[in-house]
């Protein structure tokens, strides 16, 4: 009988990936885990076996309502639109998608490179130290998708507290997490009530259009939780991440000179580090076979679950040369940093934009940049990344 391990197995604190993914690649087969809550699960850490079960239609996420799935917190989360599978999800993606098109998200671009400027501007007036955290990495994306969304600017200050209540893991009982949910559903769904008596251009409006002209494609509830999902993975990854991959670049110093000298290395350096850092503390958001699937020389029954590592991915010397060394030259880019198949991440364009505008304006106004203290970092949550991050330069 397959011996079952304890998961996950990153640490809380920083974003190192941890060196028993390696040993689990290189054995034979999956492994089983257990997270602290639900059923156990298989482990996909390979490259090839991760890309499967992400995207093959034979692996259901809407399943797991279903059942009790392997999860950290003790409370399931909302599903929304990650939650389903086609036609479903397709019914509810198309409607965003559209907005996020890498044409029309280019055109934000001189917008972007404008808040992040003046965001440098505030954090040089002020002078070293300051928190790169909340004088950057968080305003720049909440500004970004609150305006695309039309959120007021006076209330963006509370989706911080709400964003970190729907991606904590265990720091919150059920009843306070709930208790967000419930608050940040309610807020949203009064702003589309007030988009819907005075449309604005922005997407909220838009969607809002799409649901009157086809009731049957987008209820109520599925509108005001799709505002919700787009929001918080509008700005929570990109807030985590910019700190992150400077965090991982004054460790290369080799490469943040790099940047410096050549702020055009910025697409490269992105989708090198997309790939490099271990975002997640480990896999979530388990699929469940339909039927008897082949997974990296294991069958996987229908009805099992299986958990996937996109870091694990990413990391696999089979998939990436020297996979643990971080390198702008890379020939082979295609990382699974945002994921797969169907719920390959919708905003991706306008997360690769904020990223490179975010290094490229650090490195060109401020190439002096450098940690003034160790990095305070994210406990019980989903994804891993500083909390306070104190530079100077």
């Amino acid at each position: 009988m397959t011996s079952v391990q304890t998961y996950p197995f990153n640490e809380a604190e920083g974003i190192e990936l941890s060196p028993r993914y390696r040993e689990a690649r290189e054995a034979p087969g999956m492994l089983r885990v257990r997270l602290p809550f639900g059923e156990p699960a298989w482990l996909a850490t390979r490259y090839e076996d991760v890309r499967l079960v992400l995207g093959d239609r034979r692996f259901s996420r809407a399943m797991a309502a279903a059942r009790d799935e392997p999860r950290s917190s003790p409370y399931r989360r909302p599903g929304g639109i990650l939650a389903m599978d086609p036609p479903d999800h397709t019914r509810l993606r198309v409607l965003v998608a559209g907005a996020f098109t890498v044409r029309r998200v280019e055109k934000l671009r001189p917008w972007v490179r404008e808040i992040t400027g003046g965001l440098i501007d505030a954090m040089r007036a002020a002078g070293g130290p300051v928190d790169l955290v909340d004088a950057f990495a968080l305003p720049l994306p909440v500004q970004v998708i609150c305006e695309l969304l039309g959120v007021p600017a006076e209330d963006r200050h509370r989706f911080r507290v709400w964003s970190d209540a729907l991606l904590s893991t265990s720091s919150l009982t059920e009843e306070e997490f709930g208790a967000n949910h419930g608050e940040l559903r309610e807020y949203m769904g009064d702003l589309v009530r007030l988009r819907r008596a005075e449309p604005r251009d922005d997407l909220m409006s838009a969607l809002i259009a799409a649901r009157a002209e086809n009731t049957e494609r987008l209820t109520e509830l599925e509108l005001v939780d799709l505002c919700v999902g787009v929001l918080v993975a509008g700005h929570e990854t990109t807030a985590t991440q910019i700190p992150n991959f400077v965090h991982v670049l004054l460790a290369h110093p080799e490469r943040w000179a790099a940047l410096v000298a050549d702020q055009e290395e910025v697409v490269p350096a992105v989708e090198e580090l997309m790939r490099f850092v271990a975002l997640g503390a480990g896999g979530a958001f388990p699929r469940y076979a339909t039927e008897d699937v082949e997974v990296g020389s294991v069958t996987v029954r229908a009805g099992e679950p299986v958990l996937v590592s996109i870091a694990s991915a990413n990391h696999d010397d089979a998939r990436f040369a020297c996979a643990d060394e971080l390198r702008f030259d890379r020939e082979e880019t295609s990382h699974l940093g945002f994921g797969h198949g169907v719920h390959h991440c919708l905003g991706a364009p306008l997360a690769r934009l904020e990223l490179q505008e975010a290094l490229r304006g650090l490195a060109a106004r401020l190439p002096g940049l450098r940690e003034a203290e160790a990095p305070r970092w994210k406990t019980q949550m989903l994804v891993r990344g500083p909390r306070r991050m104190m530079v100077r330069w």
